[in-house]
């Protein structure tokens, strides 16, 4: 089988949920497809994070050119050439977008249902600028038409496919969840020196609670509220930022000294960060896998958090779920994962529990079937059994 993957996620200078996802699966899948020849596509826009030198041998890097975002779009586009060129047998498109030659299928990933629902829903919401208004057009235009022509669509959560199915009308066998874990750099750490060294270096001098800044922090303000005195006098929230300004919840906290703000931490920071915190809170609205509560749990944080999209199933009775906008049932929960040491344990050898479920590189197996899945769809290559699980 000769595999392409679009990289160029892996040289842009990214972060966020699409990079974690393609720089978890591009090791995991070479190290899992030895028999397979695999040509990875980035571009010259930054560097790209994986050595060639490393690579086995049965591995090809292409450098495509990156000239500015129209060339990036029109990449989008024309890939597909330089695939056909190396004549491969399946193309995956890991972020949302991507378009096979006519000789390859075509594997999408689509990490949630946003990108193909009604654009007026999409644009409900969102600034209305000029420049946010055309990108937001640009993704709904080009992920629509990357799913009706993909082979096959792969999404991380069962809720995910769900409504990937509804918006799209794509025939259910047509759409597989593979969920995944986070990094391995995501861990139990066990050297007191190593977690005091970035306790220090971050100022944090009281026991905290974790949460990410741009994730419904409003009701983690009232919820933090409605604590006891004694409570807000001994704890403090520590919020991590992908942005530079915050929302203004999250600056009153840090303003009436109930709160630090950490800009960017490295991973390597964050997973000491999960290891001391008392707990992490996640009461997102929305999210089509929800990464950061497995993250805390296979670091012992015990999770609280939300009975929205994809983030029960992922949680599972490993976490204390309660309705997003709730801030009474989260200052309850709080409360009580503060005071009872038996209940925090209890979630806490759950949360290790659950999040071995999503482990590496069990989801590169199941990304590998759904290739063989694909290629055994009538028109093309030889039948073989469908293996694939979430």
């Amino acid at each position: 089988m000769r595999i392409g993957i679009d990289v160029r996620y892996l040289s842009h200078g990214l972060v966020g949920g699409v990079h974690t996802y393609l720089s978890l699966l591009a090791p995991a899948l070479i190290e899992r497809a030895a028999n397979a020849e695999i040509f990875l596509y980035a571009d010259n826009k930054a560097p790209f994070e994986i050595d060639p030198a490393t690579l086995p041998s049965n591995v090809v890097v292409r450098i495509l050119p990156y000239r500015n975002m129209l060339s990036a779009i029109k990449l989008d586009f024309t890939l597909r050439n330089a695939m056909a060129a190396d004549a491969i047998d399946v193309a995956h498109f890991p972020a949302n977008v991507g378009f096979a030659p006519p000789s390859a299928r075509s594997v999408v990933t689509l990490h949630d249902a946003i990108n193909i629902m009604p654009l007026w829903e999409i644009l409900r919401g969102h600034p209305k600028n000029l420049r946010t208004m055309a990108m937001m057009t640009y993704l709904h235009f080009a992920s629509t038409l990357s799913v009706r022509r993909a082979d096959v669509v792969v999404t991380v959560s069962e809720y995910s496919r769900r409504e990937i199915v509804r918006h799209s009308g794509l025939p259910e066998d047509r759409v597989i969840a593979v969920k995944y874990g986070p990094s391995p750099i995501f861990r139990r750490i066990v050297d007191a020196a190593m977690l005091d060294e970035v306790r220090v270096r971050h100022g944090v001098q009281r026991p905290f609670l974790l949460a990410d800044a741009i994730k419904n922090p409003d009701v983690i303000a009232r919820a933090w509220r409605r604590l006891p005195e004694s409570l807000r006098a001994s704890h403090q929230m520590l919020f991590f930022s992908r942005v530079t300004d915050p929302p203004e919840s999250v600056k009153e906290m840090v303003a009436a000294g109930h709160a630090q703000v950490l800009i960017r931490p490295s991973q390597g920071d964050l997973a000491a960060l999960y290891n001391l915190a008392e707990g992490f809170l996640f009461l997102s609205f929305y999210e089509g896998l929800g990464l950061p509560p497995l993250e805390a749990m296979k670091c012992g944080a015990p999770v609280i958090a939300s009975d929205r999209g994809s983030i029960p199933e992922v949680v599972g009775d490993a976490g204390v779920i309660i309705d997003a906008a709730d801030d009474a049932a989260l200052a309850a929960n709080i409360t009580r994962l503060l005071q009872d040491r038996d209940f925090h344990h209890v979630l806490q050898r759950r949360g290790f529990v659950r999040a071995e479920e999503f482990s590496w590189p069990k989801p590169a197996d199941r990304i590998l079937d759904a290739y063989r899945y694909a290629l055994s769809l009538p028109g093309k290559g030889e039948a073989a059994p469908m293996v694939v699980s979430s």
